[in-house]
């Protein structure tokens, strides 16, 4: 019995079926196995910017395997955007915030699987941390890196070249016209910034975990297949659904240690640490997050491409 139909199936259930019908869901929609949407979309994180489109496309993806989407929204700060101010009290207290309000909605909602969308610092892991805690169907799916802005300084720019460009102006190293410039084109669209920071490090990781579509972590934001991925990732919450795999038969300690693995191969953000430890405790896993990292340290392989691919 799918968790829905305790509200949704029955003739002593006509108010529930009445109160969604208000907002035009049809009889037919109510008879199918009812997804929520968690869409961190705001106009306040460029990781986010996107996640209109996207959730429109997971919906259509949902309704050609047979479901019915439920979107509603969750809150997300760009950790940037809270740095020097008092607003860094409130960044890392949010993830909670996030979880908690998954966790609400899914359960007043008696939803029969979740997408939890979303790209950033802490909307990531507390989004993470909810589908463990609710152990229901879940898929995460990141709303893709930002790519890169113009040359500067030997490297294609993002938000940290204007820190390093203030200091160069300060320095007398740029004119105060090339600093003013860098402003236009540091970051040239949206999506999760475009360095190894702690958003695309947790996204990677959660395609590491199994809670993504293989490569879910790394399409740019303003890609065909970022898009391609979202419908798809709409037909396979289905699947999950239908087999009932939870998100705590995927959330492992198996699973937390090829995260671990990857995060120490790639060289990744040392906010994964307390990340993934937040989502293990979710899970009800006994791993030792801070002890494997010791331990994994030792044997895992930094990732170096292959020298023979290097030569022309």
């Amino acid at each position: 019995m799918e968790r829905s139909e305790k509200i949704l199936q029955g003739l002593g259930n006509q108010y529930y079926r009445a109160t969604l019908k208000s907002m035009g869901f049809t009889t037919e929609d109510l008879k199918r196995p009812v997804i929520g949407i968690a869409n961190a979309w705001s106009e306040c994180v460029p990781g986010h910017y996107n996640l209109r489109q996207v959730a429109q496309r997971v919906k259509d993806g949902i309704y050609r395997a047979g479901g019915t989407p439920i979107e509603f929204g969750v809150i997300g700060g760009c950790d940037g955007m809270g740095q020097g101010h008092d607003g860094m009290h409130y960044i890392l207290p949010s993830r909670e915030l996030i979880a908690n309000s998954i966790e609400s909605m899914a359960q007043i909602n008696l939803f029969d699987g979740l997408v939890l969308l979303g790209s950033c610092d802490k909307i990531v892991p507390g989004m993470l941390m909810a589908a463990a805690r609710l152990d229901i169907p879940c898929i995460f799916l990141p709303g893709g890196p930002m790519e890169g802005g113009v040359e500067f300084d030997g490297r294609q720019a993002d938000q940290t070249s204007s820190t390093e460009a203030y200091g160069m102006l300060s320095a007398g190293k740029i004119t105060e016209a090339e600093y003013v410039a860098l402003e236009d084109t540091a970051c040239p669209g949206c999506g999760s910034c475009s360095y190894l920071g702690t958003a695309n490090t947790m996204c990677a990781l959660a395609e590491a975990l199994g809670m993504t579509l293989p490569d879910g972590g790394l399409a740019p934001a303003t890609s065909a297949v970022r898009m391609m991925m979202a419908e798809e990732t709409g037909v396979k919450i289905m699947e999950l659904v239908e087999k009932q795999i939870t998100a705590r038969k995927i959330i492992t300690n198996g699973s937390i240690r090829n995260a671990i693995k990857a995060c120490l191969a790639m060289s990744g953000s040392t906010n994964a640490v307390m990340h993934l430890t937040a989502i293990a405790h979710e899970a009800g896993l006994d791993i030792r997050v801070l002890d494997e990292f010791d331990t994994l340290s030792r044997t895992t392989p930094p990732d170096r491409q292959d020298e023979s691919r290097l030569q022309v």
